[in-house]
């Protein structure tokens, strides 16, 4: 995404729009959360508020609060207009939480019950800071490569860019890069890891390469971006190998029977929040939108670029059903596989997965409800 720049925060709270107009749920409902989930579920995400994040915004109900210090927003949750009688606080990743990992911080609070996880980051902590994921609201990452197609016409995937010699820039530390080294897609000589988030670059070298998501940047660059101005071309890296989940919603794996009662109904919810999104995303993104700005924290994220985000997700099948039926599911046959793929790798490269590590290990699918689809 676009980099982070420092800014100062008033530390105070803020009320957000609208009241709490829920109906309340019955008790002893699928929907009453009250006596199995605690007061208030506390979900980790793994970067400041964006759309990509949407089945866990999408249950804030109206009157929420937003803490500008610790860059947490906090409301009713509520599930298709009924307050489920718990409160739900999303909380801010990246420099809310000092750039750590969410595993790290989820081990550090008790109080996260969920926290946004991607499949390669899972498999890295399994050695030390074991995470058990429950559903994956994103089938798909967006995550790709990018270039300029007037200063590389003949560039149609990343293989294209391997064989021009074309330079790619990422952050520092990025498992696909090494993935697409390995699969012999790219050379090691072509990485460049000096990517901060900010167009610059880009924009002053239009013949490099370089990472972002196919959910933000090619409309940031096209609208936003004004020394830009004009449209990129990418391929995801999800079709040429990098098959993980992003950022599914995990338990600590000794929490996960402690809450097996919650997330039996919890779950489900997350489920049906994001095919609600989909189907509406117009709410929740100006909630997301709304959240941005009162952090003014550097982080930027306009309601045309979440707009787009919901499109894209949409239209990319970025959002879908999984393979294995519901969505929010998680094929333990491709869980397998990135496990077999990434776990030599990261050990490489000083992740600490866990020696015959296997899907059941990271992954439980037993509180999702195989009824929910797109």
């Amino acid at each position: 995404m676009l980099s982070l720049l420092a800014a100062c925060s008033s530390g105070s709270d803020s009320a957000g729009t609208g009241e709490n107009t829920a109906t309340a749920a019955a008790t002893g409902s699928a929907q009453d959360l009250s006596g199995v989930c605690p007061a208030t579920v506390v979900v980790q995400m793994d970067w400041e508020p964006e759309a990509e994040h949407s089945a866990a915004y999408a249950l804030i109900g109206g009157g929420y609060t937003v803490d500008t210090a610790k860059k947490r927003v906090k409301g009713p949750l509520v599930s298709d207009g009924v307050d489920t009688g718990v409160d739900i606080e999303v909380r801010a990743g990246g420099s809310a939480i000092g750039f750590q990992s969410v595993t790290s911080q989820m081990y550090v609070d008790p109080t996260i019950l969920l926290g946004s996880i991607t499949t390669d980051q899972a498999i890295s902590a399994s050695g030390k800071q074991p995470v058990t994921a429950v559903v994956a609201p994103l089938n798909k990452s967006p995550q790709m490569l990018m270039w300029d197609p007037k200063s590389h016409p003949d560039v149609k995937t990343v293989a294209d860019l391997g064989k021009k010699n074309v330079t790619i820039v990422v952050s520092e530390g990025t498992l696909y890069a090494e993935l697409l080294v390995k699969k012999g897609l790219i050379k090691k000589s072509q990485i460049d890891t000096s990517y901060d988030g900010a167009p610059a670059r880009f924009v002053g070298d239009p013949k490099i390469a370089q990472q972002g998501f196919a959910t933000a940047e090619p409309y940031i660059y096209e609208k936003e971006v004004t020394a830009w101005g004009k449209p990129v071309s990418y391929q995801l890296l999800a079709d040429v190998g990098y098959n993980v989940y992003p950022e599914p919603l995990s338990v600590r794996s000794g929490d996960l029977q402690k809450n097996a009662a919650c997330l039996k109904k919890l779950v489900p919810i997350l489920q049906k929040a994001q095919v609600s999104y989909l189907k509406d995303p117009s709410a929740t993104n100006e909630l997301i939108t709304d959240v941005v700005t009162k952090y003014n924290d550097g982080w930027t994220y306009s309601k045309g670029v979440a707009d787009y985000a919901a499109k894209e997700m949409a239209d990319l099948k970025i959002v879908t059903n999984d393979a294995s039926g519901p969505l929010g599911g998680m094929d333990p046959a491709r869980v397998q596989q990135s496990i077999d793929t990434f776990a030599p790798l990261l050990q490489a490269s000083g992740g600490t997965p866990k020696a015959g590590l296997k899907a059941a290990d990271i992954v439980d699918t037993q509180f999702l409800d195989p009824a929910v689809k797109l």
